[in-house]
């Protein structure tokens, strides 16, 4: 029997709005100081934001190949390695904001600035070190209810 092994290194995840201001930024691998961070947030984002509705929505940039989807007023724009399949990340992305709407029910973009740390945790519990660790949304949401229910008791 085969085993099929999906091997796939994210390098950063972003959610931005229309304007381009960056939302949430979590950054998997390489050390980069704060600078090189808001170089390549910058950069990518005029390249996604400029492009329309009729072309792809991947991009390459420097050694990343980006892959971007716009869900309403936010865009989700993932950098991962050259050789990774495309569909697979929009797949990802596609399930990060289903993830994020049973949560939050129908997630909008001041749901991830006013409870950037549930997002993040949920991100955590998606996504390690730049691998895809849970795709199931009850796993990835049941810590995270979790601290609901205990910050609730106190």
């Amino acid at each position: 029997a085969k085993v099929l092994k999906f091997n796939m290194k994210i390098r950063f995840i972003l959610m931005v709005n229309k304007q381009g201001q960056t939302r949430l930024a979590q950054y998997y691998g390489k050390n980069l100081t704060i600078q090189e961070k808001a170089a390549i947030e910058g950069e990518i984002i005029r390249k996604c934001l400029a492009r329309t509705e009729n072309q792809c929505s991947f991009i390459e940039y420097r050694d990343y190949k980006c892959v971007y989807r716009r869900y309403a007023s936010l865009f989700f724009i993932v950098g991962v390695d050259g050789q990774t399949n495309e569909l697979g990340v929009l797949e990802l992305i596609h399930n990060l904001v289903e993830t994020l709407d049973k949560y939050f029910e129908n997630v909008c973009e001041l749901d991830i600035m006013f409870n950037l740390e549930k997002a993040h945790f949920i991100l955590d519990e998606m996504i390690c070190n730049g691998h895809i660790i849970e795709t199931n949304k009850s796993n990835i949401l049941r810590p995270t209810k979790l601290m609901d229910k205990y910050q609730a008791k106190k």
